[in-house]
């Protein structure tokens, strides 16, 4: 199947419209907190930090990553998501590659860091990223963490 036709959109939280803020984290919460039956703080205070993508089609997000860099460390690629509506056209795969193109641009020559689902580790590992840690469950959840090394040209 073929990736559909979509837009790339990189904001700062401050660039959004309050009804566009609004929409992007309800669906954040609808996939991560409902969806996944996780009761844990969405809303952790990192999202002011951070640059949001979207991949939109047809006008409506169809994903979802969030990108951020925590203090001396290397960049972090979280908040991965497709869109319940959008799920099993590929839209994971572009939007991973349009995330780690992102930070080469805006983190360039750092390594990428994610903590990863562990039920994913195999579909990151296809994006160059090893793990870094032991399996470990966050919110009920089976994690890893992984990186991928800072390339000349990511991705």
């Amino acid at each position: 199947m073929a990736v559909p036709a979509y837009s790339v959109d990189i904001r700062r939280l401050e660039d959004f419209s309050a009804a566009e803020l609004y929409a992007l984290l309800r669906l954040r919460v609808d996939v991560f907190v409902v969806e996944q039956a996780c009761a844990y703080p969405e809303l952790d205070g990192k999202d002011a930090a951070a640059l949001h993508l979207r991949l939109s089609v047809d006008g409506e997000t169809a994903a979802y990553a969030r990108l951020w860099q925590p203090e001396g460390k290397p960049p972090r690629i979280g908040r991965v998501l497709v869109a319940p509506a959008h799920r099993g056209k590929r839209l994971g795969d572009a939007l991973m590659q349009e995330a780690i193109a992102a930070c080469g641009t805006h983190f360039p020559g750092m390594p990428i860091a994610l903590s990863a689902q562990s039920y994913l580790e195999h579909f990151y590992r296809s994006l160059g990223f090893s793990p870094t840690s032991e399996e470990y469950v966050e919110d009920g959840i089976p994690h890893i963490d992984m990186i991928r090394p800072a390339t000349e040209s990511q991705p």
